[in-house]
């Protein structure tokens, strides 16, 4: 990781989980991290646990809607002026929601949910009051693949103006981005991820007609303890108390440490995928 102490990575989807896993370890090798989420202050607390800790890089908070193009935009402008631009971007933002294809509904697969009905049943879950900036995703289509793929397109263009030809574009992908698992709740995203899937093999294409050694990574865990079963569950927190039940699921740390091991490999090595997953997934059936 040396080649990358003091350069800059951009992480979306920073604030919780795997997204701030991913931050911690790119910070505490030396990296320059600005890390996007709606949640400012979620983003504000990372930066102070990596500063208590320590770390040799730093990490810079910036608030950012995936569902609105412009924003995502601005914030690229804003990385250019401040740090004259990005050369690994991490795209990790992600959602998922339960609807299935018989029954669900239009407004469910693009995720326009009633705010009010999962912030009960969520906070009934965790025995705890609302918060105050509860957040919900807008829309899984643009935040799993046309975001993904805006930061994708920016980030090139960012690392192609300064003549950055080593830079690393990594897609935290999902094991239901390579097969359809017998999942109800999980086929629309199931969808999003195959998107995600092909996505990057595209991009590692056009990278290499573009005649460039930057490099395009997919990783795909399996079941990650974070918040994406509560917010997949919403309506019946019960189901994410029992997924992890299971068996004991990855961890998010795991998931950032593919990150490193993948930004470590030489810049002549292309890992196109790491899939990874618990033991005990491979083995246990995940019912729904």
């Amino acid at each position: 990781m040396d080649r990358w102490r003091g350069r800059v990575a951009l992480v979306t989807g920073a604030s919780v989980g795997i997204g701030a896993a991913i931050v911690k370890e790119l910070v505490r090798f030396g990296m320059r991290v600005v890390g996007c989420a709606r949640d400012i202050e979620k983003l504000q607390i990372l930066a102070a646990e990596c500063q208590t800790a320590g770390y040799s890089g730093v990490f810079m908070p910036f608030k950012c809607d995936l569902n609105n193009e412009e924003e995502i935009l601005s914030m690229f402008s804003a990385i250019k002026e401040q740090h004259k631009g990005v050369d690994v971007c991490i795209n990790n933002a992600g959602l998922a929601l339960p609807e299935p294809l018989l029954s669900g509904k239009t407004s469910g697969w693009k995720n326009l949910l009633n705010r009010h009905r999962f912030k009960e049943s969520f906070c009934t879950a965790l025995g705890s009051a609302v918060p105050p900036n509860f957040y919900l995703p807008l829309d899984v289509l643009q935040v799993n693949v046309l975001a993904l793929s805006i930061c994708t397109r920016e980030a090139y263009q960012s690392m192609k103006e300064r003549n950055v030809d080593d830079g690393h574009i990594v897609n935290i992908n999902s094991v239901c981005g390579h097969q359809v698992l017998h999942l109800t709740d999980m086929h629309f995203y199931t969808a999003t991820k195959f998107a995600v899937t092909a996505l990057t093999e595209s991009l590692r294409q056009e990278l290499r007609d573009a005649n460039t050694n930057i490099r395009a990574t997919s990783i795909s865990p399996g079941m990650v303890e974070t918040e994406f079963a509560w917010r997949l569950h919403r309506d019946n927190p019960a189901k994410a108390v029992a997924k992890y039940s299971q068996f004991k699921p990855l961890e998010a740390v795991d998931v950032a440490n593919a990150v490193i091991y993948v930004l470590s490999a030489p810049p002549n090595v292309q890992i196109e995928d790491i899939q990874v997953q618990a033991v005990g997934q491979v083995s246990l059936p995940l019912a729904v």
